[in-house]
Parts: C-alpha cells; structure tokens; sequence
C-alpha cells in the first residue's frame, strides 16, 4: 500500500503558499478601489483553510518520499493547484465558466501561455496580477522539479541532471533543498533585474512587473490581447527577447557562476545547441521576412528574432501574426514550437538535450554501419552518454509522438479543422501558448474553442508539462502493485 500522508502534506504546504500568492491581487484591487479583491480574499481563505488542514492532518516529524509517493505527488500537486488557482477567475467579473478558469489556470501554471480571456486591456489589475503571478510560480516550480525530482525519477532522460551521491529520494532530500533555496534566491534576482529594465524601456511598474514575471517563467501573459505588440517599442522588444534566452537557459548554471564559475554557461554544449538553433531559425526568418514582406532590413530582424525566440522558448508573446509572412513561416514556426529550451530552465518543449543525444546515437550508429567491429561511444557534454539514458530519450521521443497525434485526432473529433486541430495540440503538449489555422493564431485565443477541446488542451498542458511519463505510469498496473 502506498502511504498518501507526505504526499497529502506537501500538497497542503502548496496550497499555503498558493493562498498567501492570492493575497497579493487582493491587496492590488483594494488599493485600485476594485470589489474584485473579495473574490481574491475569499478564495485565499478556502485554499488556506484546506492547505493549513492537510498540512496539520497529514503531517509528521519528517518527509521522506520514496520514487512511487514523487510520482503521484508530482501530478496531483499540479491538479490541486490549479482547481484551486482557478477560483479567482471563475469568480471575478470577468465571469469566466469553471471550464474557462480552469483553462487559463492550467495555461499559468505550466507555463503555456495560452489564453481565453478577451479584453485584457480592460481587465481587473489584480487579475491581471494573478495570471502573472501563476507563471512565475508555475515557472519556479518547474526548475525545481527539472533539478530535484525528475532525475531521481529517470523521467525522459533527465537523470542525465542527477546530482551526485543522489541515489535515492532520501540521500537527496538535503541537497535538493539548498540546491533550491540557491535557484529560488537567483530567478528573484533575475526577475527583478528584468522588471528594472521594462521599466527602463517604457512601461508602468505595474506592466514591467507582469511582464518581467511572465518572460522570465517563459509563459507569455500579457497585460493586452495585442500582448508585447501593444507597446510597439523596438526597446521593449529587445528587453523580451534578452530575458526569454535568460529563462530558457539552465539556472543551475546561473547559481554556479555566482558560486565562482562565471564560464559554465559558456563551456555547456546544450547552450551552443540552443543559440545555434535559434540563431539559425532567426537569419531564416528574418531574411525570408527582408525578401518577401519588403520590410527594412532592421525591421525584419527585429520581428524575425522575437517571433522566434518568443515560439522557440514556449514563451509565446506575439508582435505580428507570422502567419501573415508567407508560405515559409508556418512549417519554420510549427517545427519550432517543439524544440524548447535547455533542461533545467523555464521553458518547455521537447528540449535541446534530447537532440542532443539522439544526434549522438545516430552518429554512433552511423559509424557501426561503415565499421561493425569498431567501438565508437556516444557523448554529451564530453562525457560517455549511458544507453539507459539513450534508451529513456528514445522512449520520451516515442511516447511524445503518440501522445501528440491522441491529442489532435481527439480534436478534430470535437469539429475543429485539421490546422486548428494539429496546432492546438501542439501548442498545448509543448506549451508553446499560440497556434495557427483560422480560429486561433499568434494573436489569437482559444476561446471560440467547445469545453471539451478546452479540457482536452489542459490535460495536454499538464503532459507535456510533467514530461510525459510521470503522468502516464500512474495508469499502469505494474505501478500500484509495486
């Protein structure tokens, strides 16, 4: 029998901080003399009512989680949470159905960016706040999961990131926490530092706040349907663009080059892959953008580098509608959306390590092919890449495919065309945020969408969120007679 209590525990303690988090909107809407901050008061009260009373009922001298209490406390930690974020928006006056709040929930948290609110121009600021706030959160917790969780629990090849003399749950437990408290400390620096620099570059403080909260969790709220196009500022543009790379990039490295290794982040061959790759898509986009929408060399560059980084990252803010762009624009930035950014980061996507050793077991096997009785090893990072780990990438690739193509023939089946359909999943498995096809697009919504589609995406979220497999062994017979 699995022991629920630490799991229960900890959900508890999330549902704290969750509460404390509402507090924030609420005292912004008071101060706005907006009635909204009712709705955020009351919610803080039931979610800390029930965090405080799992916590005290569940708790005990000391946490320990063995692989099969992580993996259900991992999925049901995400779910609990965002039934209970939702409650904001299901109550506030935008009036969203609990399908819709549960929706845009999802979209904070893991970071998608995907949206069914209309009228965000002259939405409450405290909801403005939330929505916000919930990336950021969701952003943080991410990177935490990245680094302490799924590589003891060998998800998708990410126990390429295990710490060492990490071998269990347990002997980890202490390291996890100082490792951290030290990448909480730095994605505050980093979010501060970047809501200066919106400021900076022409923003409110209530705008630069938001906005550097949502680039730097790589999730893309806004505080305008028209998102980052609203500001129409080439320095607003480049202040995005530096701070989605920044949240794309592994924070474990941040925290070592404060702790004296300044060059780790240059010396990581996952960093070349992802600046080679972007750099790449950019020099397409931008001169395919110069020769066929006869826009100013500058120009081009400046939308062709932000709509790519912005889909590349999963961060998903729009200056223009790239399906506009020509017939190359769609397959350059379908492709995109599932290449994501470096393990360890905010952003989402399949991930630029998983290339990475897909590119060194093909080259391997290449080189069996010409010369069958040589030995020719596999490497990333200049270090022998185990086959467990080429076997784990191998399985992610496999199962991301299936669960993808799921995903958009349930689509289609609820009505949705075939390019709404395919983009939909997509956009909501990768947590990319925006789409293609005529009912939704860069600068679009998901809320012409029927309720079951809605459902159907935020599941998707939450898969492709967890890395696949930490919710799908949950449905194996195998697990709960373990």
């Amino acid at each position: 029998m699995i022991d629920f209590r630490p799991v229960l525990m900890i959900i508890g303690i999330l549902l704290s901080i969750l509460a404390l988090g509402m507090c924030i909107p609420a005292a912004v809407d008071a101060a706005a003399d907006h009635p909204d901050w009712q709705v955020f008061a009351v919610s803080a009260g039931i979610t800390l009512f029930m965090g405080i009373t799992l916590a005290l009922a569940f708790g005990g001298r000391g946490v320990r989680l063995n692989v099969r209490q992580s993996f259900i406390m991992t999925t049901l930690a995400w779910i609990v949470l965002t039934a209970f974020a939702a409650m904001p928006f299901a109550f506030s006056e935008l009036d969203l159905s609990y399908t819709d709040a549960f929706f845009e929930a999802m979209s904070g948290i893991t970071t998608t960016g995907s949206t069914v609110i209309v009228g965000l121009d002259g939405a409450p600021p405290g909801l403005l706040l939330w929505r916000g706030l919930l990336q950021w959160l969701g952003g943080v917790g991410i990177i935490v999961m990245a680094i302490g969780i799924l590589p003891l629990l060998r998800v998708g090849g990410m126990q390429l990131f295990q710490m060492e003399s990490a071998d269990t749950p347990e002997k980890a437990m202490p390291k996890a926490y100082e490792l951290a408290l030290g990448i909480v400390v730095v994605y505050v620096v980093i979010t501060v530092l970047w809501g200066i620099a919106y400021w900076g570059a022409g923003m409110d403080r209530f705008e630069a706040a938001i906005h550097a909260m949502t680039t730097i969790a790589t999730g893309g709220f806004s505080t305008s349907d028209a998102s980052i196009a609203h500001f129409d500022s080439a320095a607003v543009d480049l202040v995005a663009i530096s701070g989605m790379i920044a949240g794309s990039l592994p924070f474990i490295l941040y925290l070592k080059a404060t702790q004296g290794d300044p060059g780790a982040l240059l010396r990581d061959e996952q960093v070349h892959w992802f600046f080679g790759i972007a750099g790449a898509a950019v020099v397409l986009a931008s001169v395919l953008l110069w020769l066929h929408q006869d826009s100013a060399p500058l120009q081009a560059l400046r939308h062709g580098a932000f709509n790519v980084v912005s889909v590349m990252t999963g961060t998903g803010y729009a200056t223009s509608d790239y399906g506009l762009w020509g017939a190359f624009a769609n397959p350059l930035f379908y492709f995109l959306m599932f290449v994501g950014g470096c393990a360890g980061s905010t952003s989402c996507g399949i991930k630029i390590f998983r290339f990475q050793v897909l590119f060194a077991a093909a080259r391997t096997q290449l080189r069996h092919l010409v010369q069958p009785h040589g030995v020719f090893i596999p490497y990333y990072n200049r270090r022998p890449i185990p086959d467990e780990v080429i076997v784990s990438v191998l399985s992610f690739f496999f199962v991301f495919g299936v669960c993808f193509g799921l995903l958009s023939i349930a689509l289609a089946m609820l009505g949705l065309d075939f390019t709404t359909a395919v983009s939909s999943a997509a956009t909501a498995i990768a947590n990319v945020g925006p789409g293609l096809g005529p009912v939704v697009g860069p600068s679009g919504n998901f809320q012409p969408l029927p309720d079951a589609a809605k459902w159907l995406m935020s599941g998707g979220m939450l898969l492709g969120r967890l890395e696949l497999f930490t919710i799908l062994i949950l449905f194996t017979r195998h697990f709960w007679r373990a």
